[in-house]
Formats: structure tokens, C-alpha cells, sequence
């Protein structure tokens, strides 16, 4: 699988792009500011529906602009495909394969699959829990699309709890009979939904650990790196949907009271978290800023192996990220990821750049694109 061209209109510093791509390793070369990042920012976009610079889409429009469009000319096993996403901040965004409208953009969500390490990926150690929920949570997307539509289930379904609950609490009575009629109703909903999203995260961190532990190893010089998914109810190490809906519901019956008081839903998905470890010790906390970094590394390479494993080799983006590295983990971070099918790097100097990674190179300047090898 790699991105053969990419065509942007209006997405954030670019008026309008046209690039060629080859597979293989190509490198964005350019002062920091010229949009670099923009660029594999737009492939990520392609493949998640997201960015992974910001939590809405109003930034990726150009000022002034009420639109922007990102196409993305992918080969998939000698087939070509063409995606259009058209990002419309406070309105629905739009969708096109092949130049067809679809009804919904998660529509064409796996048609292009990546992994993308940057500078925020500090953030999956150093940060907080929600940090590496969405990190799960994107990768269960990349490797099924339909997730897409469970997380935004199940999203919504919270809301519609908080809310009965938040009113329930700001009226500082004993809620009445229909109040707790219509919350057991959300609850079932929110236990069967909840499900769905637990179990699928307990059966991926149980296969990606192994992965992390290997590509920690292959990067840091010591330690022990491991996963350890922990959820707001007692799951019995159990993946079993409707034990884990069980489960679900006896914790919300449990602190009922509690949420009620609070307005707030207390137990789900939603408050779990994924522990990152060192040893016996928590990374977060305790890693210094090399072993986070490597811990960070392991994570984006663990989910590039996972989805090789699918039978497909997602496009690998390492967007700026040599630049932090000490030369030691930048020369085995190359090693690791040089034979991958399409690498994109973006880089401020040459120097950047590890030797292992020589391949097309472009440069970026005043919002042009140019191949200069």
C-alpha cells in the first residue's frame, strides 16, 4: 500500500498542492514553518479522520477559506483507488471514492492505512489516560472500520447519560421514579455499547504487548517495557461481550448514588485506562525523557507490525521526529523501519536525516512543493 499523489485545496497553509509520490522513502526537506507538516498531516487525515496536531477540524481550513479538500490517490495490491475528503467545519464533512459521493465519510475509512510518529507522540507516555484511550482506540479504526461507528455509538449514548444525570443533580432531590426509569434505560445502552468497545481494546492491548516489548527492546539499551489495560470494572480477564455488559451494568448500579450526586457517568470506557510500564514501575512518572520517547516509538512501531500482520504495510509518517532522537535511537529507528513500503519523513535540514533513509527528497518553501532528487 502506498499514496501515489496527493492533491490539496485550501488545507491550512496551502492554497493548492499537487504531488507525485513513489513508493519507497521520500523526504520533506525545509525550514520549520513552510508546511512540511501540513502535508503528512493531510495523508493522516486520509486514513483516520483526524489530525494528529488537533481536536477539531476548523484549524485545517485555510483563513478565509469555507473549505478544504484533501484527495489521495492510493495503490492497494496494484489496485489504484481515489479518495476525496472534504473537511467543512460545523457542517457534515463530505466523502468521494473514486469521484462517487458516499453517503458517510467513515465510508471509506481503510482505504488507506498509516502510522504516523511525530513530536505529540510524548504525549501517549507523558500524558493523560484519555491520551492513550484515543491511541486504542484509532488503532482499532485503522484495523476495522465499523470501530468508527462504535466509538461514535457509544459516544453519544454517554452524552445522553451525562445529561440525564447532570439535570438530575442540579436539582438536588431525590430523583423520581421516571428519572430512574429512563436512566436504566441509557444504562443498558451504555453496557452494551461499553461492551463492545472493552472487549475489542482487552483483545488488542493482549496482542500488541508482545509487540511493544520487542520494538522497546530493538530500541532502548535496558528495560522492560509492558501494557497493562485497566478497567473502571472488574472485566474477570474476560472479553466475553455480554459478560463485560454484566459487568458494566453491576458498576453503574454500584455508584449510582454517587454519579447522581455528581452528574456524571462514573464507569465505562471511558475512565479506563492504559498503563504504560517500565519494569514494575508506571513510564509516566518515572521514564526519563529517552525511555519515554523510546516507549512512544515502540507503540507506533508495535501498531505498524500489527497491521503488517493484517497483510497490509501501512504507510509509515515520521514527521520531524529525527530531530529529537539521540543518534543511537535515530540509527535503530531507521533500521527498523527501512523496508516498509512507503516511508514519508519530513525533516528542517538534510543532516536529519538518517543515512538509511536516502530516497526522493523534496523541498518545501513559501508553499511549494518541489522533487529535487
Amino acid at each position: 500500500m502506498y499514496v501515489a499523489h496527493l492533491t490539496l485545496q485550501d488545507f491550512r497553509s496551502y492554497e493548492s498542492a499537487e504531488i507525485a509520490l513513489d513508493p519507497g522513502i521520500s523526504a520533506f526537506l525545509g525550514p520549520n514553518g513552510q508546511g512540511k507538516t501540513n502535508l503528512v498531516e493531510a495523508i493522516g487525515y486520509v486514513a483516520l479522520h483526524g489530525s494528529h496536531r488537533v481536536s477539531t477540524d476548523a484549524p485545517l481550513v485555510r483563513h478565509g477559506a469555507q473549505r478544504a479538500i484533501v484527495r489521495a490517490g492510493i495503490v492497494r495490491d496494484e489496485r489504484k483507488a481515489l479518495v476525496e475528503l472534504e473537511i467543512n467545519p460545523g457542517r457534515a464533512n463530505r466523502a468521494r471514492l473514486n469521484r462517487s459521493p458516499v453517503q458517510r465519510p467513515r465510508e471509506v475509512l481503510g482505504m488507506l492505512r498509516t502510522v504516523l510518529f511525530a513530536p505529540e507522540d510524548l504525549v501517549l507516555v507523558k500524558g493523560d489516560p484519555g491520551e492513550r484511550r484515543r491511541f486504542l482506540d484509532e488503532l482499532l479504526t485503522v484495523r476495522a472500520p465499523r470501530f468508527a461507528g462504535v466509538r461514535s455509538d457509544y459516544d453519544r449514548v454517554l452524552k445522553q447519560r451525562n445529561a440525564l444525570l447532570k439535570s438530575a443533580a442540579a436539582h438536588r432531590r431525590a430523583p423520581g421514579p421516571e428519572v430512574l426509569s429512563t436512566l436504566d434505560v441509557w444504562d443498558t445502552h451504555l453496557a452494551r455499547t461499553g461492551a463492545e468497545l472493552l472487549g475489542a481494546r482487552l483483545e488488542l492491548v493482549a496482542v500488541l504487548e508482545p509487540l511493544v516489548a520487542k520494538a522497546y527492546a530493538a530500541l532502548a539499551p535496558s528495560g522492560v517495557a509492558a501494557l497493562e489495560y485497566r478497567s473502571s470494572v472488574d472485566t474477570g480477564l474476560s472479553t466475553d461481550r455480554a459478560q463485560l455488559a454484566e459487568a458494566l451494568l453491576k458498576g453503574m448500579a454500584e455508584t449510582r448514588r454517587n454519579e447522581l450526586e455528581r452528574g456524571v457517568s462514573l464507569v465505562g470506557p471511558h475512565r479506563d485506562e492504559l498503563l504504560l510500564k517500565l519494569g514494575d514501575l508506571p513510564a509516566r512518572g518515572y521514564a526519563s525523557h529517552g525511555e519515554s520517547w523510546s516507549f512512544a516509538l515502540a507503540l507506533r512501531l508495535a501498531s505498524y507490525e500489527l497491521l503488517r500482520a493484517d497483510g497490509d504495510d501501512p504507510v509509515l509518517i515520521l514527521d520531524d521526529v529525527f530531530a529529537e532522537l539521540d543518534t543511537g535511537r535515530r540509527n535503530r529507528l531507521a533500521e527498523l523501519v527501512a523496508q516498509a513500503e512507503q516511508v514519508l519523513i519530513t525533516a528542517a535540514v538534510p543532516e536529519d536525516v538518517p543515512e538509511r533513509l536516502s530516497g526522493a527528497t523534496y523541498e518545501v518553501a513559501n508553499g511549494e512543493v518541489t522533487r529535487v532528487r
